[in-house]
């Protein structure tokens, strides 16, 4: 689950993470507002103003302006609030700016990149540091590599202070910077543990001329796994951020993403389910989204699956991939026949069941009388898949 920059950061300050000071604002009188008093509490001859979307390069189009006074806050905040920002992160479609982080002009020295996220080869959490603040860190990683560090951290023993020592003096800081830096890799760490977060990112962490440390901007995602352990969190999604489609499957306890395909696909097992997407590739078509309904699928998962699918207007037919495993391919063929009923299917759907009672499932679809394909097998599943999308 992503949060918005601003809620990322009021949690980062309960674990010490020293972060700007700032107030979120849904109009341009609270942007007004909220620059009033910020001016009124700090020096900063500036205030920034920061669209809050859940994406990265607001900058670079116009999602973070700087204002000298309450009112040219105000006048950014109109302008600002409700357009649409196109970043390389948002997509050709973008976002829409419902809400912005008034916050406090820093006196920046230096700009430097820290994150903390899983490396799933090394099965440990590792702490990335670079020295190019505010750039994109995939382009950092690829075109100058020795300008970023990467710290593996023993699950056993967490992050050391030799680990915090290391990632300052990589960094290039000494004295009350280099201090100061140590203690916010540690607190960012501990804040990232605590939380279950998937990634905690800081991007620009800056070194400001009085030589104190800011989070300048932060990126906390949860481990959506863990989220059970942290109610608190679960108010704080934004779901105006999220596709339509995938809030509802969420809804339903179904794993879905959208893609841009024409071919829908409804699998129970993640691992299958890419698979599957690979099988529609190379029938010729492509998937339209990823749908995982679980191992326990039942009738009314598999109806409202379809009905998510088909909300995707390019989807043009259905390919239905089971494993009869925990669930008997019989149970799904009859959830599959039931909801074939209850929407009306109007686009072909390719059903190969595999596993408990797979005949008897494959018998029923083919009684049923309704638009329901069965396939024997990978191979015939992507040939009908061929036939499906070549006669619509």
């Amino acid at each position: 689950m992503n949060i918005h920059e601003y809620q990322g950061k009021e949690i980062l300050k309960k674990f010490g993470v020293a972060v700007p000071k700032g107030y979120v604002a849904y109009s341009p009188e609270e942007a007004k507002l909220a620059a009033e008093q910020l001016f009124a509490e700090i020096s900063s001859p500036v205030v920034v103003v920061k669209a809050q979307i859940h994406a990265g390069g607001r900058g670079k189009a116009g999602g973070v302006k700087l204002a000298k006074s309450a009112e040219e806050a105000f006048d950014i905040a109109q302008k600002m609030l409700g357009i649409t920002l196109v970043t390389h992160q948002t997509g050709p479609e973008g976002k829409q700016v419902h809400r912005l982080l008034v916050a406090q002009g820093m006196n920046i020295d230096k700009e430097f990149y820290v994150g903390i996220t899983l490396d799933r080869a090394t099965s440990r959490n590792v702490l990335m540091i670079s020295t190019e603040g505010g750039m994109e860190i995939e382009k950092v990683a690829e075109e100058t590599p020795e300008k970023l560090l990467k710290i593996q951290v023993d699950p056993l023993y967490g992050l050391q202070g030799f680990q915090a020592r290391e990632a300052a003096f990589f960094l290039g800081l000494e004295g009350s910077q280099f201090n100061n830096a140590v203690k916010f890799i540690q607190a960012l760490y501990k804040a990232y543990t605590t939380i279950d977060a998937s990634i905690a990112e800081i991007n620009p962490l800056v070194i400001t001329k009085e030589g104190d440390v800011f989070a300048l901007d932060a990126k906390i995602n949860f481990d959506g796994n863990a989220l059970y352990r942290h109610k608190e969190f679960i108010e704080l999604r934004d779901e105006s951020e999220e596709d339509p489609l995938e809030v509802e499957a969420s809804h339903s306890n179904l794993n879905y993403v959208r893609l841009d395909g024409n071919v829908g696909c409804m699998v129970n097992g993640a691992g299958l389910a890419m698979g599957t997407m690979d099988l529609i590739q190379l029938a010729g078509g492509r998937p339209a989204n990823f749908l995982d309904v679980g191992g326990g699928a039942s009738p009314q998962t598999v109806e409202q699956g379809f009905k998510i699918i088909l909300s995707d207007k390019n989807v043009k037919a259905i390919l239905v991939n089971v494993f009869g495993g925990i669930v008997r391919c019989d149970r799904v063929a009859g959830g599959i026949i039931q909801a074939a009923k209850n929407i009306d299917l109007k686009v072909p759907v390719i059903v190969r069941l595999e596993g408990t009672n797979a005949e008897a499932a494959q018998k029923m679809l083919d009684e049923s009388g309704l638009n329901l394909i069965s396939a024997n097998g990978l191979r015939d599943a992507a040939n009908k898949v061929q036939q499906a999308i070549s006669a619509a």
